[in-house]
C-alpha cells in the first residue's frame, strides 16, 4: 500500500544538514556569534545566514543571547554530548548526502551506472559515525548471536568493521577480534581503541583478500550488500579459507523478500554501488553452499536479520 503521508519535503532534515555542513553548528558551540561575526568566519551571504539562523531558532536549534546566536542545550546534547541519551552527532549526515544522489535516480535508470560520487568533506566520517550510531541498539544481541556454541576466547574476524560497534560488543564477551577496513578508516578509528579490550585493526581490501590466520567466526556486518554475485561468491570462497573446520560465518544484512524494506534498499545500492543489491535467502543459501558452507534458517537479533553459516 502506498503511503502519501511519506511524499513530503523534509525541510527540517536539508535545513540541519545544511547548518552542518557549512560549519555553522561547529563554530559557535563553544564560541557564540553575532550574525556580522558568523558571516565573515563561514564566508557567507549574510542574508541567506539570517534566513536559516531564523529558522534553526523557530526549530530550537539556535537561540540568543543578546546579539550573539549560540546552540539550545538541546541541541548541544544531540550533536555534542555523547553521555546524552538523545545524542547522534553528525550520523544523519549519511543520509543528507544520499539525497542528494536519490535525485538522480532517473538518470541511473536509464544508464544502469551509479552516480559518480563527488568528494564530500568529512563524508567518510559521517558515515562511520553512522553505521556506528545505527548498531548501538543491536550489538549485543547480535554478538550473542554470533558467539553461541565458540569456544572461549574465540578468534574472531570482524570484516568492514571500522566503527568498531560489534568489535567492542565481541571483545566485552570474551572474544579476540580482528577488524579489517580500508586504509583510511583504520587511520581514523584506530585511536579510539580501547586498550583493554582485545581487538586489533588491519588495513585492508577484503576484495582482494582477507588476513592472515584462521578464525572460530567471522562476521560480515552489512558487506554483502553492496556487491553483486560475483564478489559475494568470491568472497564466501575466501571466508572458507580462513575458517577453522566447523568455523562460522555470519552474515547481517537485508534479506529480499521478507518485505518492503529490502526491495528499498536495493534502490539505494543501485544508485551507489556498480553490483549492489540486495538478495533473497536461496541465493545467499546457494552461494554459501557452493563455498563449502551450510546455511541455517535465517533469524533476527536485535532487530536484524542473520544467516548463520558453518563450514563443512
Amino acid at each position: 500500500m502506498s503511503d502519501p503521508s511519506s511524499f513530503q519535503l523534509p525541510q527540517e532534515f536539508l535545513i540541519v544538514g545544511a547548518a552542518v555542513q557549512t560549519g555553522l553548528f561547529d563554530e559557535i558551540k563553544n564560541n557564540p556569534c553575532t550574525l556580522e561575526e558568523l558571516t565573515a568566519k563561514l564566508n557567507l551571504d549574510q542574508r541567506a545566514l539570517w534566513i536559516v539562523v531564523e529558522a534553526l531558532k523557530a526549530l530550537n536549534y539556535l537561540t540568543s543571547d543578546g546579539e550573539k546566536i549560540k546552540l539550545t542545550a538541546e541541541a548541544d546534547n544531540l550533536f555534542f554530548n555523547p553521555d546524552h541519551e538523545r545524542y547522534m552527532g553528525y550520523s544523519f549526515m549519511h543520509t543528507y548526502h544520499l539525497i542528494k544522489a536519490w535525485t538522480e535516480l532517473p538518470e541511473v535508470m536509464k544508464s544502469g551506472k551509479p552516480v559518480s560520487k563527488k568528494d564530500v568533506p568529512d563524508h567518510t566520517r559521517h558515515f562511520i559515525r553512522a553505521m556506528s550510531h545505527n548498531a548501538q541498539r543491536s550489538a549485543e544481541q547480535v554478538a550473542d548471536y554470533c558467539l553461541e556454541g565458540l569456544p572461549a576466547k574465540p578468534r574472531v574476524l570482524d570484516v568492514g568493521g571500522g566503527p568498531l560497534t560489534y568489535a567492542r560488543a565481541f571483545a566485552r564477551k570474551g572474544a579476540i577480534v580482528t577488524v579489517m577496513d580500508l586504509p583510511e578508516v583504520v587511520d581514523m578509528m584506530q585511536p579510539e581503541l580501547e586498550p583493554s579490550l582485545p581487538i586489533q585493526m588491519v588495513k585492508g581490501d577484503f576484495t582482494r583478500g582477507l588476513p592472515s590466520g584462521s578464525f572460530d567466526l567471522i562476521y560480515l556486518g552489512n558487506i554483502c550488500h553492496i556487491y553483486g554475485e560475483q564478489e559475494n561468491r568470491k568472497l564466501f570462497l575466501d571466508v572458507a579459507e580462513k575458517l577453522v573446520p566447523k568455523g562460522q560465518l555470519v552474515i547481517n544484512d537485508m534479506i529480499r523478500g521478507t518485505g518492503a524494506w529490502p526491495a528499498l534498499f536495493g534502490v539505494n545500492m543501485l544508485i551507489n554501488t556498480e553490483t549492489g543489491g540486495t538478495w533473497t535467502y536461496e541465493q545467499y543459501k546457494t552461494w554459501l553452499a557452493d563455498a563449502g558452507l551450510s546455511a541455517a534458517p535465517w533469524k533476527e537479533a536485535g532487530g536484524r536479520q542473520l544467516i548463520k553459516a558453518t563450514k563443512q
